[in-house]
């Protein structure tokens, strides 16, 4: 059974469009390392910019893969340049009950 999670992705400034990027190659990545399951993705926008992205990896052994893969690495790498991750329970939609997000189609 897989681990599903939810990120959250805090563009830096004039980085958003750089991020949408990136999270929309980031499962493909993930998969083609044989890292993350084919489950489908849900990418969604907060009202502050921010993107949420849920997945589910294969795996704990997966994950920990991931931190030892060249090009996990890099493809995080990229991630880093262009925002911040933060916790899902610091956006205001998660606040509240049936919190609503944006969808986001690449």
């Amino acid at each position: 059974m897989g681990i599903c999670v939810i990120c959250v992705y805090r563009p830096k400034p004039g980085m958003a469009e750089r991020l949408n990027e990136v999270v929309r190659d980031h499962l493909p990545v993930l998969r083609a390392e044989g890292l993350a399951t084919d489950r489908p993705a849900q990418v969604m926008r907060a009202g502050d910019g921010s993107i949420v992205e849920v997945f589910e990896w294969v795996s704990q052994e997966a994950i920990d893969a991931a931190h030892h893969n060249a090009n996990v690495q890099k493809m995080w790498g990229e991630f880093w340049a262009a925002c911040d991750i933060d916790c899902i329970g610091n956006l205001d939609e998660a606040k509240q009950p049936f919190s609503h997000f944006t969808p986001v189609d690449f």
